[in-house]
């Protein structure tokens, strides 16, 4: 697995800084402030030789020129994106090597159509997923349908239950507010808030999240859950006992919530 390390940048992003102890170098994941990947190069004297993007929203890429002509690094991202700067162009099923490692491109549409995820097949597993799968949330749809959303969560539940899940916003305590007012008596999301809140409260990540923790707290990943169909029919004061009209009908409950 890779060493990983957030790099804060904005209010709320992380950029993943991603080392292997047999491989030299680092990549970074959704660069979307070069200044802080350039401090990270020249703190930890660690050259950078790739870019990994996930979509094209300028807070994952607006870095990405100017680190490109500082360090002349290969460029990963969706062959679909609407960004110019990719010259490593992914489509879904395909394997890449970073630092020695395999990663395996899965095309993930719906909060933008060109979201890819990058996962790592280890002993402890590693997906980096910008903004579709995050701590007790998904991505809201800018681009794409429920049912492609949804697809991607069916997805994420075929991983291993030990896979580490990167996703690049601070959400988490947010997002659990919701999951709480979806599922109230369920203990998994109070505990959890109670740790992340911990964590927040001394300025760390709550991140990484895993693939079984999500499958007890997030509620776009249990919108078969009886208790998560019943909500949705209460928000929505109609009869809501599939899964797909679930998702969808918390999705946009939590646009607004």
């Amino acid at each position: 697995m890779f060493t990983v390390l957030p790099l804060p940048a904005f209010n709320d992003n992380y950029i993943w800084m991603l080392t292997s102890a047999d491989h030299p170098g680092m990549v970074v994941v959704d660069p979307g402030d070069a200044d802080v990947v350039i401090k990270a190069v020249n703190d930890s004297s660690i050259p950078l030789v790739a870019i990994l993007l996930t979509h094209h929203h300028p807070d994952h890429t607006g870095g990405v020129k100017q680190l490109v002509d500082l360090f002349s690094v290969p460029v990963y991202g969706s062959a679909n994106s609407p960004f110019k700067e990719i010259s490593q162009p992914l489509t879904d099923g395909m394997q890449i090597s970073i630092l020695g490692k395999a990663l395996v491109i899965k095309e993930i549409p719906g909060h933008t159509l060109d979201h890819i995820s990058y996962y790592l097949a280890d002993e402890t597993s590693q997906i980096f997923c910008g903004d579709t799968l995050f701590l007790a949330g998904c991505g809201r749809l800018f681009e794409g349908s429920p049912q492609q959303m949804l697809s991607n969560m069916d997805y994420f539940k075929t991983l291993p239950l030990n896979t580490q899940v990167y996703c690049t916003h601070e959400y988490s305590l947010a997002n659990l507010a919701f999951a709480h007012a979806v599922e109230p008596t369920n203990a998994d999301i109070s505990n959890t808030i109670v740790r992340c809140e911990e964590l927040r409260s001394r300025n760390l990540p709550t991140l990484p999240s895993s693939i079984g923790q999500e499958l007890k707290i997030n509620p776009f990943m249990r919108a078969e859950i009886c208790d998560v169909q019943n909500a949705a029919s209460n928000h929505t004061k109609s009869n809501i006992n599939n899964q797909l009209d679930a998702f969808t009908a918390i999705r946009e409950w939590k646009n607004s919530f």
